[in-house]
């Protein structure tokens, strides 16, 4: 029985295009009949094809519509040729998707004709691209594909000519489907992305390829706002400068990208910038406030063209994970960067600004401070700032300053000698055919130094001492490089370099000292006790020597050192004893081999101040951060409750009992010293996570555990470790200096946020297991 034709919608003239080009020959392996037929089938032009697939919609159809049976799609299958998949694109050849194996599709039923099975013909295997269309069957031998979205009708097949499916895949790919069209507007997920060229078509050789499905590509809707807030956060974390946004290449380069965003102002992306500032602010400030104890600041003072100062102030603290952070703060402009009050000034201003008031453990300085600069330090933050130890571990030198110091002294002790070498390293670096004829002489002479010349870059200190150290294990090399080679003069004589090594054996104590400054993780203060009381051993054993050029060398370096051990010493000596491993028993050892007969007064100054700081902490609890109150009591406390507990106290006249709990208390915690003291120490390793084990043993230790958190957290350099071998004082650039303060400040603080806010800050597990 006959049943009603069904409309056709014509093809538009660019879908008659898109289906087959015309004399474009339709490859192979998108026909739907088999190699082994015998024969192959002829291929029509695109008009001959579109009216011969056409004739049958002229008359009453005798036929009924058979809707073909889509079966469900195995998740790994093999496709035929260069064959689209969905996903990215045409996925490449023997690519693998989870699962690692491929899956033929499920038969087909001999009774059931589909797009892959014909009636004698092999079953071909399935397209993806049946998900979307069906077949009709519009005459005898005449079939067409049906779009199940926007029900149009294409071409498919008449007799033994078969059109392909590319043209199908067109419609859906290139968006001419209108409803995959209105799907992809509402951020849906598009079902082809954009067709690649297909490689091989219309010349390949037809053989089966195996091919795989991938993912969709999500269409991400265009977000304007979230455009000026990546615009901003580029140009922070890349150090771009904001004018950029009005530079001609950037404009037309955006304008190509997305010629729907109106780029933004330099006025609008600087409020940007500093709008990505005060959020990320609002997050540390919450962290700052929670803070179990107390915070230690940094001040590295940076000079400019304009003759101000720029004071960039560092943060260092353990949180209640006891993990130690480091983050910039502010940066703040000093219109007298040389006055007395700078640093006072830069402190009181961060303070205010965070509202660390009676927070502060300790300041380090990246420069020396004149007795003035320190009493004007000290009596600033006396008012609202409790002074730890009466201020002894206020303020404190940078170690990576010190060392950079002491390096760029020594080398000027020897300047003509570095010179004679440098040359004769640029002599042998710059030339392939020296370096040739100096190699062919290593060789010759067998020196067994492996170690590769390089010149040195004169504002970073290690690589001159680096070049140096290369240099004199090659001085054989260098000694008989004249009789190769007559072109090189002035080498080294004996004597230089006899001077280098003398240099580079003191230097070399200096070098793995800032070395451990480089480090990825944040170093405790306890780990510098070690390097200092070694360097200064060395150095006061040294300057003794017999030989002249030794002596007059180390004691220039023992001078430049012994004022940063002066100043710090207390505060590494009590960081050591907060480490179960030493205690007091390395500072008794290594006072009574730089001091001598003296070393007993000056570890009787160290438990002194041990004791007394224990008993500040006793006496002044940390402030009652919310953190602070969850450890005390176990659970959060509530202001109100804690108001009417004390009203209760007082109204049973209980004030005089709280100064005798505070009495007994304090003997009960200078035991605690005490026991922690006696105890034996811990047997040494190689690694030792000393702030992870006062976590572990803060209930046995509540109140020294607490100390021990501060002192350990002290940060002994002002410098990023990028800068740690530096020789030349920062200096902030022309551009910045052209900006705001507070955008400075705001790009620069904003840069170190979003850099640190992924870094896993966990400490080192505790390794108890290898000896050193």
């Amino acid at each position: 029985m006959a049943t009603p034709e069904t409309p056709v919608t014509p093809a538009t003239p660019t879908e008659n295009h898109e289906m087959v080009h015309e004399h474009e020959m339709i490859p192979e392996h998108e026909m739907g009949h088999e190699h082994e037929m015998g024969h192959e089938h002829e291929m029509g032009h695109e008009h001959d094809m579109s009216h011969e697939l056409d004739m049958g919609h002229e008359h009453e159809m005798g036929h009924e519509h058979e809707m073909m049976h889509e079966h469900e799609m195995v998740e790994h299958e093999i496709v035929l040729g260069n064959e689209m998949v969905p996903g990215n694109g045409m996925v490449q050849d023997y690519e693998m998707i989870p699962g690692n194996e491929m899956v033929l599709a499920e038969p087909q039923p001999n009774n059931v004709e589909t797009p892959e099975t014909q009636p004698g013909k092999h079953r071909k295997k399935k397209s993806i691209v049946w998900e979307h269309f069906t077949i009709e069957n519009v005459a005898v031998g005449t079939r067409r594909a049906q779009c199940k979205k926007c029900k149009q009708s294409f071409a498919y097949s008449t007799g033994s000519k078969v059109a392909g499916t590319s043209h199908l895949k067109r419609h859906i790919a290139k968006g001419s489907c209108p409803v995959v069209l209105r799907n992809q507007q509402n951020d849906q997920l598009t079902p082809y992305s954009t067709p690649p060229k297909m490689t091989g078509y219309g010349g390949g050789n037809g053989a089966p390829k195996r091919r795989y499905r991938t993912a969709s590509t999500p269409y991400v809707a265009f977000d304007p706002d979230r455009c000026r807030q990546e615009i901003s956060k580029m140009i922070i974390i890349h150090d771009y400068p904001l004018h950029m946004v009005e530079h001609a290449g950037f404009l037309t380069f955006v304008q190509n990208l997305q010629p729907r965003f109106d780029m933004v102002s330099f006025n609008t992306v600087q409020g940007d910038c500093v709008a990505t500032y005060l959020r990320e602010k609002q997050a540390i400030q919450k962290v700052i406030e929670g803070v179990p104890g107390w915070i230690c600041l940094t001040l590295d003072m940076w000079s400019s063209h304009h003759t101000v100062g720029y004071v960039f102030i560092t943060g260092q603290y353990v949180d209640s994970e006891w993990k130690i952070h480091r983050k910039i703060l502010n940066v703040i402009m000093e219109p007298y960067p040389d006055s007395e009050t700078a640093f006072s000034h830069a402190v009181a201003a961060c303070l205010s600004d965070w509202s660390m008031e009676g927070k502060l453990f300790s300041v380090t300085i990246n420069q020396p401070l004149g007795d003035a600069a320190i009493d004007n330090l000290r009596a600033l933050l006396s008012v609202k700032n409790p002074l730890v130890l009466h201020g002894q571990l206020l303020v404190g030198n940078c170690l990576a300053r010190t060392l950079g110091s002491i390096a760029q002294d020594a080398f000027k002790v020897v300047q003509g000698t570095v010179k004679k070498v440098r040359d004769s390293v640029k002599y042998v670096k710059t030339s392939e055919s020296h370096e040739e004829k100096f190699i062919e002489l290593k060789q010759q002479l067998q020196v067994p130094s492996t170690k590769m010349l390089t010149l040195d870059d004169r504002t970073q200190w290690n690589t001159t001492y680096e070049m140096l150290l290369a240099a004199t294990e090659l001085k054989e090399v260098f000694s008989c490089l004249d009789a190769l080679d007559p072109d090189f003069k002035d080498a080294p004589s004996l004597e230089d370099w006899k001077q280098v090594e003398t240099l580079c054996t003191y230097l070399k104590i200096f070098f793995d000292t800032a070395n451990l400054l480089t480090a990825p993780s944040i170093p405790t203060t306890n780990t510098f006790f070690h390097e200092a009381w070694k360097i200064q051993l060395e150095l006061a054993r040294a300057a003794t020597s017999e030989d002249p050029f030794t002596s007059s060398l180390t004691k220039m370096m023992q001078e430049m050192f012994d004022n940063y051990w002066k100043s710090c010493c207390l505060m590494l000596a009590i960081a050591v004893v907060m480490d179960p491993r030493f205690k007091m028993k390395l500072v008794e050892f290594s006072f009574s081999k730089i001091y001598g007969e003296e070393a007993a007064a000056y570890v009787k100054t160290v438990e002194e101040g041990i004791h007394e700081l224990f008993n500040e902490y006793v006496a002044l609890p940390l402030p009652l951060t919310p953190t602070y109150v969850e450890e005390v009591n176990g659970s959060a406390m509530r202001q109100e409750d804690g108001q009417g507990l004390d009203a209760s106290c007082n109204r049973l006249g209980l004030t005089d009992f709280d100064v005798y709990i505070m009495e007994t208390s304090s003997q009960q915690s200078r035991s605690e010293l005490d026991q922690y003291l006696e105890e034996s120490l811990l047997p040494r390793v190689h690694e030792f996570d000393v702030v992870g084990w006062w976590k572990l043993n803060r209930m046995k230790y509540p109140t020294l555990s607490k100390m021990a958190r501060d002192i350990l957290s002290v940060p002994v350099s002002t410098v990023t470790a990028d800068s740690i071998f530096s020789t030349v004082s920062k200096e902030m650039d022309h551009y910045r200096c052209s900006l705001r303060p507070e955008t400075v400040e705001a790009l620069i603080c904003a840069k170190d946020w979003l850099q640190n806010a992924s870094i896993d800050t966990s400490p080192v597990p505790i390794k108890m297991e290898v000896p050193i």
